[in-house]
C-alpha cells in the first residue's frame, strides 16, 4: 500500500511542474560559447532590418539629389558691403537664380554636320536676357579681386550711358532712379570739382552695372562694362534678415518704356 502511494505521487508530480524548463522556457545554450541564445534573429526579423536599412538609403539619395537640383539652380549669396544700401544691406543672405540668363546657340545642334557652315551665331534665351533693373551678382574684371559683385544693370547691349551734373542718361534720356533716395551720379572730383562720366556705348554680349550706393561703389564706371559670360546669376530671393525676407526688388524705368 505504501508502495503504491508512492507511485502515483511521483506520477503526478511529472505532470503538473510548472517549472519544467522544455515547456516554459525558448532560451537555449549556444553548443559553441556557452552563452544563452533566443528566438529574436528569425527571418521575418532579418527582413525587416534589411527593410529599414533600403529606406534609409533611398531617402539619403534622394536628399542628395534634391540638394544637387536645388544647388544647380540658385546658390547662396552674402551681400558683402555696403555699394548696395539702401536697397540691400550689408551681410544680407540672397538666394540667386544661376539660370536666369541661360542661352545656347542654336547652331550648335547642327555644328557637327559636314554640310553646315556659317559665320554669326544665334543665341536664343529659355528665359529672358538681363533687363535694366535686374540685380546680378558677377565676376568683376578686375584682375586684383577674385569675390563676386552683386550690382544693378543700368545699360544694355546697343545703348549709350553717360552721367552728367549727378544723374545718368541712357541715349540722351534722363533715367529716374528713386532706389537712390537723391543720391547723385558722378565719376570722381578733381580739386573739389565734382566729374561727370564720359559717355560709353554698351557692345554686344555685355551690360553696364552700378550700384546703387553711388558714392561707395566700384562697378562700370571704374572698370568698364561686363561680359554676359561674368554674370554668375539675378539676385531673387532675400532670406536674411527677417524683416528683409522677400523678392529682391526690381525697377521698371517707366519713362525709359514711353521714350522708346
Amino acid at each position: 500500500m505504501t508502495l503504491d502511494d508512492r507511485s502515483l505521487h511521483a506520477s503526478t508530480a511529472s505532470h503538473t511542474d510548472p517549472t519544467d524548463d522544455d515547456a516554459t522556457d525558448s532560451t537555449h545554450n549556444n553548443p559553441a560559447t556557452g552563452a544563452p541564445e533566443t528566438q529574436s534573429d528569425t527571418p521575418q526579423t532579418a527582413r525587416k532590418r534589411a527593410s529599414l536599412l533600403r529606406e534609409i538609403v533611398e531617402t539619403l539619395l534622394l536628399a542628395l539629389i534634391i540638394f544637387v537640383a536645388v544647388r544647380a539652380v540658385v546658390l547662396n549669396f552674402r551681400v558683402d558691403g555696403l555699394s548696395m544700401t539702401p536697397s540691400l544691406e550689408d551681410n544680407e543672405m540672397l538666394l540667386v537664380n544661376r539660370n536666369a540668363y541661360l542661352s545656347f546657340d542654336t547652331w550648335a545642334f547642327v555644328d557637327w554636320l559636314p554640310f553646315v557652315e556659317h559665320d554669326e551665331q544665334n543665341i536664343v534665351h529659355p528665359f529672358d536676357p538681363p533687363e535694366r533693373g535686374d540685380i546680378i551678382v558677377f565676376n568683376p574684371p578686375v584682375s586684383n579681386d577674385s569675390k563676386p559683385y552683386i550690382k544693378r544693370v543700368i545699360g544694355l547691349p546697343g545703348e549709350t550711358v553717360e552721367a552728367r551734373g549727378g544723374h545718368v542718361y541712357i541715349d540722351g534720356h534722363r533715367v529716374d532712379e528713386p532706389y537712390l533716395e537723391g543720391e547723385e551720379t558722378w565719376c570722381g572730383s578733381i580739386q573739389g570739382v565734382k566729374q561727370d562720366c564720359e559717355a560709353v556705348t554698351v557692345p554686344e554680349g555685355s551690360v553696364f552695372v552700378l550700384g546703387d550706393n553711388r558714392d561707395n561703389s566700384t562697378d562700370s564706371r571704374a572698370f568698364g562694362i561686363v561680359d554676359v559670360d561674368r554674370i554668375i546669376g539675378k539676385a531673387w530671393f532675400a532670406y536674411w534678415p527677417f524683416d528683409a525676407v522677400g523678392i529682391v526688388p526690381h525697377y521698371d524705368y517707366p519713362e525709359l518704356n514711353e521714350s522708346e
